[in-house]
């Protein structure tokens, strides 16, 4: 079969190097890739959003597969388009995406059906935000309610750093048309972890947990980013909290949305607190974390194929979905500055350590491919990641093969996974 993969990031050179495990798949396309997906993929010139080239091209390839990895897409509504058009599509339609596109609607849905989150308010009004706050305990927590790279979210700790978030979010539109709406939220505390998930509209499928790192600095210091490294599984996700999870979260949240007339086919990731009062949702995604899919594809034994094949034809109760009984850390390669403003152009060394190492990935996500060879092409350049039989191995493992890179600007935190060691 022929298959298509919408995106050019990390995120979908993982999806892609899963695919092309498939035995069903005898070609792979991807718009627009990226240097290292073009190795696994044929890469076509097409942005994610230019809706009618993707449909125009999967309609003259006779694609049979269209798997959509970024939340703009699938948020903007790709999947019903490619529909439309009589074509097959991984990922779920515009009105199940807004699970992840506005926060507002997730945050109403969970309190709806009684799935534990924060306590929350909602404002489409500056000022009433300002009045609300001046009443609020701090530290509290600003989202702008649409899309923002994973960067739209504002832990503030006192009256004025809020004062200065609202403004930020709703009337300086640091984060676009995302800051129209903002919700207020409590300040949970705990530990962060993600629990990423198959679903066909009705049944729903569990992968693996993991941990993602979010700020730019050793010690999780400084600005929040796309993510610097991630590692799975999570220690502290144990078998009293999944099985607490499946009681009040998981299978909730399908039904909910089932109920709601917003059927989800595709992937629900789950970023979870884990608090003292149990674990609540921080929030939804409606697609594969990045980097977290780079330490769970890897992992996963079960063709990924037939599992999202499974969720479009809803038969996704009859597929065993097996992971390997092993670990894996993803340590991120930045281009220094990021994630405000950073140099492109720096010419990558190293790459080829890669092909001849088992159990080592390096998955682009701001790369190029110029004459001269491959070189920078973002703020998050590369996600190296390695397995281990345990996540220690494993983290150190990734960290050997950093070094395996060289280029001018590289940026990378060097504690991905020093939880692992608070655990033991």
């Amino acid at each position: 079969m022929k298959v298509l993969i919408v995106g050019g990031g990390g995120r979908e050179h993982a999806i892609a190097e899963a695919v092309s495990r498939s035995a069903s798949v005898d070609k792979l396309y991807c718009a627009p890739g990226n240097a290292g997906i073009e190795k696994l993929a044929e890469c076509v010139p097409i942005t994610p959003m230019e809706f009618d080239k993707i449909v125009a091209f999967a309609k003259e390839k006779e694609i049979d597969l269209t798997i959509v990895g970024m939340d703009d897409p699938l948020v903007g509504g790709l999947v019903d388009e490619l529909e439309k058009a009589g074509l097959r599509a991984f990922g779920p339609r515009k009105n199940a995406a807004i699970l992840e596109g506005s926060k507002a609607f997730s945050k109403d849905l969970m309190k709806k059906y009684g799935i534990p989150t924060a306590a929350y308010e909602t404002f489409d009004s500056a000022a009433k935000a300002l009045e609300y706050l001046e009443t609020a305990k701090f530290p509290i927590v600003l989202k702008a309610d649409g899309l923002a790279l994973g960067k739209g979210v504002l832990i503030c700790q006192n009256l004025e750093e809020a004062k200065d978030g609202v403004k930020e979010i709703m009337e300086d539109k640091k984060f676009g048309s995302a800051g129209n709406h903002l919700v207020i939220e409590e300040f949970m505390t705990g530990r962060e972890v993600s629990v990423l998930s198959y679903c066909d509209g009705s049944h729903i499928k569990l992968m693996t947990s993991a941990q993602d790192h979010k700020r730019a600095g050793d010690g999780d210091t400084g600005l929040n980013t796309g993510g610097m490294g991630t590692f799975s599984p999570s220690p502290f996700y144990t078998a009293e909290i999944d099985s607490k999870c499946k009681e009040t979260i998981f299978q909730k949240t399908v039904d909910a949305m089932k109920a709601e007339g917003r059927e989800f086919k595709g992937i629900i990731y789950f970023g979870l607190m884990l608090t003292q009062d149990g674990p609540k949702v921080l929030e939804y995604n409606a697609r594969f974390g990045d980097p977290e899919a780079q330490v769970i594809l890897p992992r996963q034994k079960t063709d990924i194929i037939d599992v999202m094949n499974a969720c479009i034809d809803g038969t996704l109760d009859k597929i065993e979905l097996e992971f390997e009984d092993n670990a894996a850390v993803c340590v991120v390669l930045a281009s220094d500055g990021y994630p405000v403003s950073y140099e492109k152009g720096k010419l990558i060394k190293g790459l080829d350590k890669f092909d001849e190492a088992d159990g080592y990935y390096c998955f682009h996500a701001g790369t190029k491919k110029t004459d001269d060879g491959i070189v920078t092409n973002g703020g998050r350049v590369l996600g190296v990641t390695a397995k281990g039989k345990t996540l220690k191995e494993a983290r150190e493992q990734a960290y050997k093969a950093t070094e395996w890179i060289q280029f001018d600007n590289k940026y990378m935190r060097h504690d991905i996974g020093k939880a692992i060691d608070d655990a033991e």
